[in-house]
């Protein structure tokens, strides 16, 4: 809810840097919690991991289908999903999805398995006509994965010759921080490998476009987000307590105006 608010206040400060949204910024929200805190540590880590694994294991946990199912109803709750591509008016809705380490599992399980949303035209992306509901964007803040996670298990958010693909219309953005000792040193301990977090996204089935956080001032040049997956480096800004050392570092350290302003360029860009 901070970095929402931090979005609105942003908006509201310089509106004309975000043209897309003329209509206005008032965001709807939907948080969705779990228990995910434990002691510092590679058990810490591994609990934390494993109670993740539990919720949205295939054929095991049912987190991805309760998130699925909930897409589904704000789906059929938006104003007019029958209308124009974009809903460009005062009561248009749009679907934008954000998660932070653990939860963006959980985000990348559901939208495999999630009901089908509206199409936008600002992101050239194709889509299957057949699945006229789309997922506008998906931001996901220090995801603890693997970083071939979208090679090994998300594979299915992305179109083959055989399949169509998740429905998401927008971009996977993924910001990462050397500074994050969750996904860096303690995601390396328990997983031989850094994790998405540390070190971004890595093997995946499609291309990976790679960008700098840019500062509140700055507008995201739109070849920048326009692709697929975009790996957002947060070196500069994402970097824990100046005054102690936290045993997750940065994995935290994500609510700031700057995060804000990525946040509302996904929303703006997808109108």
């Amino acid at each position: 809810m901070q970095l929402l608010e931090q979005a609105v206040e942003l908006y509201e400060s310089a509106p004309d840097r975000y043209p897309g949204l003329k209509s206005g910024y008032r965001p709807w929200c939907v948080v969705v919690r779990w228990p995910s805190s434990s002691l510092p540590g590679k058990k810490g880590y591994e609990r934390i991991r494993d109670r993740a694994h539990a919720m949205s294991a295939e054929g095991q946990g049912h987190a991805p289908y309760v998130i699925g199912h909930l897409l589904g109803y704000l789906d059929a709750e938006r104003t007019d999903p029958s209308g124009p591509a974009v809903l460009a008016n005062r009561t248009g809705q749009y679907l934008h999805l954000m998660g932070h380490s653990f939860g963006g599992r959980f985000l990348c399980e559901a939208v495999q398995r999630a009901a089908e949303q509206p199409p936008v035209l600002g992101w050239s992306t194709p889509f299957d006509p057949g699945r006229p509901f789309t997922v506008d964007s998906m931001l996901i803040f220090q995801m603890a994965a693997p970083r071939d996670a979208f090679l090994r298990h998300f594979d299915g958010l992305f179109p083959t010759a055989t399949r169509p693909g998740a429905p998401l219309r927008g971009p996977i953005a993924l910001t990462h921080s050397r500074w994050d000792r969750a996904t860096g040193f303690w995601h390396l301990r328990a997983e031989k490998t850094p994790g998405i977090g540390h070190s971004g996204a890595g093997a995946a089935p499609v291309p990976q476009f790679s960008t700098r956080l840019l500062p509140t001032g700055t507008d995201y040049p739109q070849q920048v987000l326009d692709h697929r997956l975009v790996n957002v480096d947060a070196d500069w800004l994402y970097r824990g307590s100046r005054t102690c050392l936290h045993p997750s570092g940065a994995h935290s350290d994500f609510l700031h105006p700057e995060s804000a302003h990525l946040l509302l360029t996904l929303a703006e860009r997808s109108r």
